[in-house]
């Protein structure tokens, strides 16, 4: 068994304790957080721009810490899950790393290229894994997509456009601190460079048009230039949203022998399904295909600490929850800002 000692327990910490629940041959052993009442198991003040609200949790069967200095220090603890604001993870994770334990930290790596290439270098220094938690490949849409571009069974990739937006974020102040996620920018469309690095390729320049706020940047759209000048990439990203919209992404693929469309979005507090996963193919038909992705609503993330699970047991990394793959698209989202304050084409080195 896999003991995990979950530090941060906002949103994402609640999302991630209750996808926990499901993981075969992992569990919470300990939290850590500040809060009293948080550590009492009220956990109700907690809400975040999809899944339900927090409530009383048991917690009879956890350790608790109010200082996660003394969770790094239990030896019962194999993978420590940090569920922090951004602005703290190079200090925790290289922490945890130096404690002995494996590491799975949320998205984004962290606020600055310069202390992802850290973390990454304090994990194989330390020869422990450092995971960061990309969920977007583990949504089964996603995770459909990507097997059908990789796979080539409709030929090769010639064009996608994704759509990755949220509303201002006032349900958190962590969230809406600029200093502490880097925006929209970084905190959001880092989903969208980590998924096209990961099944389109590393492009050779990136051409944005946006908004920045304090330099960081709060929506834009990018498109990603390739070697192969047939092959149209683009993305469009950011915190533009109505405040009735409050998240809403998907996709438009299109492959030599099919398209694969997906629309998804939170409308007036009710998810919104506009246009479930479908393919298109060229014989006329528009199917549905089956998807095995669980029916919680944090299933995708409970797939993603599974994998964290395996990996500890294993000891090899797994691909999706690369700490340099993460680095990788961190750098993306530094260089399509470069872009919308330039006004010019960034190279990607």
């Amino acid at each position: 068994m896999v003991r995990i000692g979950l530090i941060g327990i906002g949103f994402m910490g609640m999302t991630h304790f209750e996808g926990t629940r499901q993981v075969t041959g992992g569990r919470v052993a300990a939290i850590a957080t500040r809060d009293p009442k948080k550590l009492a198991g009220d956990w109700s003040s907690i809400q975040g721009n999809f899944g339900p609200r927090g409530g009383q949790v048991d917690l009879s069967q956890t350790k608790k810490y109010a200082d996660y200095h003394d969770l790094l220090a239990d030896p019962e603890i194999d993978l420590v899950d940090i569920c922090l604001p951004t602005d703290q993870h190079e200090q925790v994770v290289t922490e945890a790393l130096a404690a002995g334990k494996h590491v799975l930290v949320e998205k984004s790596i962290a606020l600055e290229v310069a202390a992802a290439d850290r973390m990454v270098a304090a994990g194989q220094q330390a020869g422990k894994l450092l995971m960061v938690a990309h969920v977007l490949p583990f949504f089964p849409e996603f995770q459909y997509a990507a097997n059908c571009i990789r796979s080539g069974q409709y030929g090769k990739l010639r064009a996608a456009h994704f759509r990755r937006v949220i509303a201002k974020p006032d349900w958190s102040a962590d969230m809406g601190d600029l200093d502490k996620t880097g925006g929209p920018g970084i905190d959001l469309h880092i989903h969208d460079t980590h998924f096209i690095g990961l099944v389109c390729g590393v492009p050779k320049a990136v051409q944005s048009r946006g908004i920045l706020e304090r330099g960081f940047a709060q929506h834009l759209t990018t498109q990603y230039l390739y070697d192969d000048p047939e092959l149209t990439v683009s993305c469009f990203s950011g915190g533009i949203a109505a405040k009735g919209m409050p998240f809403g992404h998907g996709f438009e693929i299109y492959l030599e022998q099919a398209t694969l469309l997906y629309d998804f979005c939170t409308l007036g507090g009710e998810p919104s399904l506009n246009r479930p996963l479908t393919l298109v193919t060229q014989d006329g038909k528009a199917i549905q295909p089956a998807l095995d992705g669980g029916t919680s609503w944090c299933a995708a993330f409970t797939n993603e600490i599974q994998a964290a699970v395996d990996a500890v047991r294993t000891g090899k990394e797994p691909a999706l929850l690369s700490g340099t793959l993460a680095r990788d698209a961190l750098k993306l989202c530094y260089m399509e800002t470069e872009s919308v304050r330039t006004g010019r084409p960034v190279s990607v080195s």
